[in-house]
C-alpha cells in the first residue's frame, strides 16, 4: 500500500494552512508580470490566506530560535520575489544567500531537472561511481576555465565536496601537502590572506581569518589589507619560499563588496610564481555570475587553484568543487569528500545554468553595467552621505560615510520590501550589499535604483 505523502501531511497539524497560504502566494507570482509584482512590492498581498506560523524554538539561538513576535520568514518565492510568512511582498535584492543565480524555483531549471530525473538522472549515489552529468560537468569547467590554448592548463577538478567550505579547506590541505613535498616537514608555512576574507566555516579557514586563537595550525599566517601592493610585496620578500599560499576572493563580499584591483591580484600572482607559493582564487560568490563564468578569466589571470561554489548549482542541491593542476593532485580519496558530493542532478543543473548563462551572454553584461554604473552614480549624487560605490557587476555595495546611516537606511529598504544586506558588524563597516540575481532586467534595476534613491533623497534619520 503506497502511502500519499502529501506536503499537508509531512507538515504536521499546521501544514494545511501553510500549504494553503503557499499555493496562493506561488500562484499571485505566478500570474502577475515583473512589473506588476513590482508595484506590490512592501504589500501585505491580503488574497494569500492568514496561517499559524510554526516557531523557530528548536532551532539554535543564533538561528533565531530565540526570537518571538510575527514571523518574518520565508513563506514562497518565484524568480526575484518572495512572500514572507506575513504575506508582504519582497524583491529579494542578493539573491538569497548570494548563491540563487536565476532566483527561486527557475521554471526553466525546474523542467529540465524533472526532464533529467524521469530519464534517470539522480539526485545523490555514491561518490566512487559518478555519473554521466557530473563527469561532464568536470570536463565543461576545465574548458571554461582555461584561455584557448593555454600551455599549463587548469586540468583536474575535484568534485567530491558539497559545499564551499569544504572546497576551501580542500584548497588549503593541497596548499599545505604541496608545501611538505617540496620544502619538507621542519619548514613553517606561512599563508598570505586578505583582511575580512571568508572562506568557509571549516576550522582552519577560520584560523585564516582570526577565529580560534590559541588553537592555532602548523602554519603561520600573514593578513595583509586588499588592494595594498607595497605591503603585499613586502610580505613575499620577507618569507620567500616559506610561502605556501596566497588567498584572494575577487569581490569580497564578507568585506563590504571590496572588488580586489586585477593588477594587484596580478601582482600576486607574480610573487606566487617567484617564490614557488600556490595562488587560490577563491570564486564561491564570483564563478557563474558573468558570461565568463569565473571572474579570474575576465581578470587576465591564471591561478593554481580555484574554489567553486554557490552560483554553480543556482540554490539548488549544494555541489562545489576545486579547479587546479594535474600535478598538484596530491590528496587521497578521503582526504576531502562530503557525502553529498559528486551528485548528478546538481551537477546537471549546473551544466543547465551554463547553458542560459551563454544564451543570454549580452543581457548578462548589459544589467552588469547598468547595476555598476547606477551605483557609481548614487555615490557621485550624494557625497556627503555616501562614500564608495563598491563591487563588479551584479556584486555591488554602497559604502556610507556613517554606520548607524548604513544601518538606518538598510532597516528602511526592508520596510518598502527591498531585501538587502549590510555590513556593520566590525569596525569600519558600513556598507549595504545586493547580488541581484541574472534574472534582473532594465526594470527591477532601475526600481531598485529608484528606490534607493529616494531613500537618499530624504536624508538620515
Amino acid at each position: 500500500m503506497k502511502t500519499r505523502l502529501s506536503l499537508e501531511k509531512v507538515l504536521g497539524l499546521r501544514g494545511p494552512g501553510i500549504v494553503a497560504a503557499m499555493r496562493v502566494g506561488g500562484r499571485f507570482l505566478d500570474t502577475h508580470s515583473t512589473k506588476e509584482l513590482l508595484s506590490h512590492v512592501g504589500q501585505t498581498i491580503r488574497c494569500v490566506p492568514a496561517f499559524r506560523t510554526i516557531d523557530k524554538s528548536a532551532l539554535q539561538d543564533s538561528f533565531g530560535g530565540n526570537q518571538t513576535g510575527p514571523s518574518e520568514d520565508f513563506l514562497v518565492g518565484r524568480g526575484l520575489f518572495y512572500l514572507n510568512e506575513r504575506r508582504k511582498l519582497f524583491l529579494d535584492c542578493t539573491s538569497g544567500h548570494y548563491q540563487m543565480l536565476w532566483g527561486y524555483n527557475n521554471p526553466e531549471l525546474c523542467a529540465a531537472v524533472e526532464a533529467a530525473s524521469h530519464a534517470g538522472a539522480t539526485w545523490d549515489n555514491h561518490s566512487n561511481i559518478p555519473q554521466a552529468p557530473l563527469k561532464w560537468l568536470a570536463h565543461r569547467l576545465v574548458a571554461l576555465g582555461n584561455a584557448p590554448g593555454e600551455k599549463d592548463p587548469l586540468d583536474t577538478v575535484l568534485l567530491g565536496v558539497c559545499t564551499g567550505s569544504v572546497a576551501c579547506a580542500a584548497a588549503l590541505k593541497i596548499q599545505l601537502r604541496v608545501f611538505e613535498q617540496t620544502r619538507g616537514r621542519k619548514t613553517v608555512p606561512v599563508m598570505i590572506v586578505l583582511a575580512g576574507n571568508y572562506h568557509g566555516t571549516d576550522m582552519l579557514p577560520q584560523f585564516m581569518r582570526g577565529m580560534w586563537p590559541g588553537m592555532t595550525p602548523r602554519f603561520e599566517l600573514v593578513t595583509l589589507e586588499p588592494n595594498d601592493a607595497e605591503a603585499l610585496e613586502k610580505a613575499f620578500r620577507k618569507h620567500g619560499s616559506r610561502v605556501a599560499g596566497f588567498w584572494a576572493e575577487p569581490v569580497m563580499m564578507n568585506r563590504e563588496a571590496i572588488a580586489l584591483a586585477p593588477e594587484y591580484l596580478r601582482l600576486a600572482q607574480r610573487c606566487c610564481r617567484k617564490t614557488g607559493a600556490l595562488m587560490c582564487v577563491d570564486e564561491i560568490q564570483t564563478g557563474f555570475w558573468q558570461p565568463e563564468v569565473f571572474e579570474y578569466r575576465t581578470l587576465g589571470l591564471q591561478p593554481d587553484l580555484v574554489v567553486l561554489g554557490k552560483g554553480m548549482t543556482a540554490g539548488f542541491h549544494p555541489l562545489s568543487g576545486v579547479l587546479y593542476r594535474h600535478r598538484h593532485d596530491v590528496l587521497e580519496q578521503y582526504d576531502a569528500i562530503s557525502t553529498n558530493g559528486s551528485a548528478a542532478l546538481p551537477a546537471f543543473v549546473a551544466l543547465a545554468s551554463l547553458e542560459l548563462i551563454r544564451e543570454r551572454d549580452a543581457h548578462i553584461r548589459a544589467m552588469a553595467g547598468r547595476i555598476q554604473d547606477g551605483f557609481h552614480a548614487l555615490a557621485a549624487e550624494f557625497p556627503a552621505r555616501l562614500e564608495a560605490a563598491h563591487g563588479r557587476g551584479h556584486l555591488a555595495g554602497l559604502k556610507f560615510r556613517e554606520v548607524e546611516d548604513a544601518k538606518h537606511f538598510q532597516r528602511r529598504l526592508l520596510a518598502d520590501g527591498l531585501w538587502t544586506r549590510v555590513h556593520a558588524y566590525h569596525a569600519g563597516h558600513r556598507t549595504v550589499l545586493t547580488k541581484l540575481g541574472l534574472l534582473t532586467d532594465k526594470t527591477v534595476v532601475d526600481f531598485v535604483l529608484a528606490g534607493f534613491r529616494n531613500l537618499l533623497k530624504k536624508g538620515k534619520p
